[in-house]
């Protein structure tokens, strides 16, 4: 198996808004005032009905990574 290659889109985990939250330990409010804000913010997210969003596992694994911050290498 190819560990560069994304999982095939029908085998890829997706997460609520109130799991992300959790996940990252804030309000599910605090994530939907990212998405509608200008400019957005937050993870990456799949807009599914007006009332459905869902968010990618591997997405909002990058999406964190991406803001990793090592004091080792700031300093």
């Amino acid at each position: 198996m190819d560990v560069l290659k994304p999982e095939p889109l029908c085998e890829e985990r997706y997460l609520t808004t109130e799991e992300v939250a959790a996940l990252i330990g804030v309000d599910p409010s605090t994530l939907r005032r990212w998405r509608t804000g200008r400019p957005m913010q937050g993870p990456p997210f799949v807009k599914v009905s007006e009332s459905v969003t869902r968010y990618s596992v591997t997405d909002v694994r990058e999406w964190l990574l991406s803001r990793r911050v090592d004091p080792a290498k700031v300093a």
